[in-house]
């Protein structure tokens, strides 16, 4: 990645306000004030300077964890492509609604890139669409078997134990889940919390009254439901910045060879890594996939001379990102305001205060 200058690093009060949010997307400034022992005016003042540009946003995370961690429904993909080819192709695939993340390593003719699909299938973009392309001399897929972390996990390593303890969301109950269909974002929704949903996905720090007045709910009906959805643990929130920000200006992708009777207990130990925002079992010769942020080289180095250590791994492969060129939500992007987004309708009577 491109070197990030000292004063673009956030300060750590900042940095830790992340971290903050990263445990608990809705915190309000009174809790943050008093787990982080800092003003309530203080917090107020750097969450507004934070997310006023877009340095920061909290959204509904568009990739939840499949149940019992199994398949994601989606390809890793790695495409190789002509020298001057490449502005060309990544801007083909980042018009695509079925690739939400695209990343450009610093070999200079490398794509790797994300694409939803249904397990088992010939997806049109492997088998004939990128094959077909002569920008495109090589790719590469595998299928994303088992899920061990997501990005939405992931926490920056810079709160105490107490801190984080005292942000970690209760255990979700399982036994308060609504019957509903199955909507975006892997949760099981009606029609007032689908509409809930929908309405923070750009900004899962809207307020009750707001959401109110968006979605033409009552905001005591928007309060409960709000509630008992992150009960459950199916309001699953995702801070999105930019890692250089945060101090963290090197992102490597690792593909990793592991013994079967390792991959496992090689993945947790991988989903347990501060480093470590991804992390997935998947087809081919690479059974494990990573991905990690690091402050610098020595830190990456460090990470592959010593902590994958002793996992059964027996051939690794890293690749250092050169640009996030995609990403969905956006980072750095500002959600319209509710104020200027079209209106719901209000529910159907007998929905509003159920």
């Amino acid at each position: 990645m491109a070197d990030v200058s000292a004063d673009s690093v956030l300060s750590l009060t900042d940095q830790r306000l992340v971290a903050a949010l990263q445990w608990d997307g809705r915190l309000s400034a009174e809790r943050a004030a008093k787990v982080l022992d800092l003003s309530p005016a203080t917090v107020r003042r750097r969450l507004h300077a934070l997310t006023a540009d877009g340095t920061v946003r909290v959204v509904i995370s568009p990739v939840a964890r499949p149940r019992n961690g199994g398949s994601a429904g989606a390809l890793f993909l790695r495409i190789r492509v002509l020298r001057g080819k490449l502005d060309a192709i990544v801007a083909a695939l980042a018009a695509r609604e079925d690739i939400p993340f695209i990343d450009v390593t610093t070999s200079g003719d490398e794509i790797f890139a994300v694409a939803r699909t249904e397990p088992g299938s010939r997806d049109p973009l492997v088998f004939r669409q990128l094959p077909a392309t002569q920008a495109v001399t090589s790719v590469e897929s595998a299928t994303i078997l088992h899920v061990f972390r997501l990005t939405s996990e992931w926490r920056h390593a810079v709160l105490t134990p107490a801190e984080r303890a005292a942000l970690a969301p209760a255990e979700p109950d399982p036994g308060s889940s609504s019957a509903g269909s199955p909507g975006p974002y892997g949760v099981d929704t009606d029609p007032v919390e689908q509409s809930l949903v929908d309405a923070l996905a750009p900004d899962a720090r809207l307020s009750a009254a707001a959401l109110a007045a968006h979605t033409g709910h009552p905001e005591t009906t928007v309060r409960r439901r709000i509630a008992q959805l992150a009960s459950q643990g199916r309001l699953v929130t995702q801070v999105l910045v930019d890692p250089r920000r945060i101090g963290l200006p090197i992102e490597a992708k690792l593909l990793l060879h592991v013994a079967p009777d390792h991959l496992a207990a090689a993945g947790q130990a991988l989903a347990g890594h501060p480093a470590v925002h991804g992390a997935f079992a998947t087809s081919g010769p690479s059974n494990l996939h990573a991905a990690a942020y690091f402050p610098d080289l020595d830190a990456l180095y460090g990470f592959l001379s010593r902590d994958l250590v002793g996992l059964g791994i027996t051939h690794v492969e890293t690749a250092i990102v050169s640009r996030a060129a995609k990403r969905t939500p956006p980072l750095g992007a500002v959600p319209p305001s509710p104020a200027n987004a079209r209106r719901r309708q209000p529910a159907r009577a007998g929905q509003g205060g159920s």
